[in-house]
């Protein structure tokens, strides 16, 4: 994340602090399609069928919104942080909805613990991604905000690119199992991911992202 674009975003979450309600809103629409990416990741493709990752997006906009008196934090990786508990804890519920059982027990907790930190594993591969080791973001916030860049560019994209970079770089998955999830040859999975690649890095690159 360019400086200009670190210097908005802390901007932002400073104003929102002092009361000003728009602010709250673009920080976190700032985040939009980063909290759908995970979500869209993290959410069986028969759930995703049920309940739009959108909607849960939505509903954490909501909960952000409400509790954000509540947020204790400085920074904006700090709010980031904050806002994908709210999300971890909406996906729960929308997994026990059509799911599991409706009734909060012990087993809820280990599920949250579980699929917490599945995100932050999703999310940390996120961040890794077309960032090479020479100039890689060296703080823990200017990885989450590559992570959110990136999120945007990949809505960009045409569904099946998009589709073949999350399979790889979100769920790490194997070329074999992404050709069986897409009911493609690997072969054919191998050169759409190259296409994906290097339009991606094409969008990067006329935009000036790192």
């Amino acid at each position: 994340m360019n400086t200009e674009t670190r210097f908005h975003v802390e901007q932002l979450l400073t104003e929102a602090r002092r009361g000003e309600a728009n602010c709250l809103g673009k920080l976190l629409q700032h985040y939009g399609n980063y909290l759908k990416l995970l979500v869209t990741t993290h959410l069986d493709a028969k759930l995703r069928a049920r309940c739009s990752p959108s909607d849960i997006v939505q509903e954490s906009y909501f909960e952000a919104h409400r509790d954000f008196e509540k947020f204790q934090g400085q920074s904006a990786a700090e709010f980031l942080a904050w806002l994908r508990k709210i999300l971890v804890n909406n996906m729960a519920r929308e997994v026990e909805r059509h799911i599991l059982s409706a009734k909060r027990d012990v087993r809820r907790e280990v599920r949250l613990d579980g699929m917490q930190a599945a995100l932050e594993r999703s999310a940390a591969r996120l961040e890794s991604v077309f960032v090479d080791q020479a100039s890689s973001p060296s703080s823990r916030a200017d990885r989450h905000e590559h992570a959110v860049a990136l999120a945007n560019h990949l809505a960009e994209l045409p569904t099946d690119y998009r589709e073949v970079l999350v399979l790889r770089h979100c769920e790490g998955l194997s070329f074999n199992d992404i050709a069986r999830r897409m009911e493609r040859s690997a072969g054919a999975v191998r050169m759409l991911w190259l296409r994906a690649i290097g339009q991606i890095r094409q969008q990067m690159s006329e935009q000036g992202a790192p």
